[in-house]
């Protein structure tokens, strides 16, 4: 009878062992790293000793599934650990490149309000030079008509003192041509003064017609003068700086030979003559 009872107690202690042996077999994979590994591998370490304690002791089917819901619940606590942190590594990663951003933003802010306040402050100091060049131009101007107006009123004081003469006395033929002698040499005198500003009048009598600076107001029939000559000058034209600022009006004479082209240094005849 003991034997028989000697013989149930290992049988049921070997199928306790047999049933508590899946229980060893349970694992749970959980693929991470740093110190989550290392939890989880501690964990994965006392559920195996856990497992293997209740493998050498006798358990109860409760007692084995409780086991093994307990090391299950362990590793996925751990496994749950391990995932927030690295949640959490990868927001504070998140966070540190956002901040790298903002720091980027506030740089390229900075940079264009300095861009802007250089730009508006060159645009100031155009403004004001193109302002105080303007100013110097018209005071140059003031100063040069000024002075031609210095220079032209010793000729009116001429002028007047001309006339002046010329009222108070009766006309005679020699009065008429000291009156005349005078208006000469005021008229040499204003010559004088627009020659210092630069003026020199045209006056074309016997030169080739030129259109740019003459202007025919009549023709007249003339043999004895080459073709497109002026024969004579109403009024003179007047040249400023190489510019005419009044063209000479004349008479062109027609009839005539055709004036032979102008001769360049070498001697040889201008391309117009050449051509024809």
């Amino acid at each position: 009878m003991a034997t028989e009872e000697t013989g149930a107690s290992k049988r049921h202690q070997k199928g306790a062992a047999d049933e508590a042996a899946p229980a060893e077999s349970v694992r749970v994979p959980i693929e991470v790293e740093g110190e989550a590994a290392e939890a989880n591998a501690g964990v994965e370490a006392a559920a195996a000793e856990a497992v293997t304690e209740a493998a050498s002791a006798p358990l109860t089917e409760e007692e084995m599934v409780e086991a093994a819901i307990h090391a299950g619940e362990e590793a996925a606590e751990a496994d749950f650990a391990a995932q927030a942190e690295a949640a959490s590594a990868e927001c504070a990663e998140l966070a540190r490149k956002l901040a790298s951003a903002e720091e980027d933003v506030r740089a390229a802010q900075a940079a264009a309000a300095e861009s802007q306040d250089k730009m508006l402050r060159l645009q100031a100091e155009w403004e004001n030079f193109r302002r105080r060049t303007a100013a110097e131009r018209l005071e140059e101007r003031e100063r040069a008509t000024e002075k031609l107006v210095g220079n032209l009123l010793p000729v009116i004081d001429d002028i007047e003192r001309a006339i002046e003469h010329a009222a108070g006395e009766a006309s005679t033929p020699e009065q008429m041509g000291q009156f005349v002698d005078g208006v000469a040499a005021v008229r040499a005198k204003m010559l004088d003064v627009l020659a210092h500003e630069g003026v020199e009048p045209i006056q074309p009598a016997g030169e080739a017609f030129d259109p740019l600076a003459h202007q025919a107001v009549g023709r007249v029939e003339d043999a004895s003068v080459y073709d497109e000559t002026v024969a004579e000058v109403y009024q003179p034209g007047y040249r400023m700086g190489g510019k005419v600022i009044r063209p000479a009006m004349v008479t062109v004479a027609y009839g005539g030979e055709r004036r032979p082209a102008p001769e360049d240094e070498a001697g040889e005849p201008a391309d117009d003559e050449a051509e024809a």
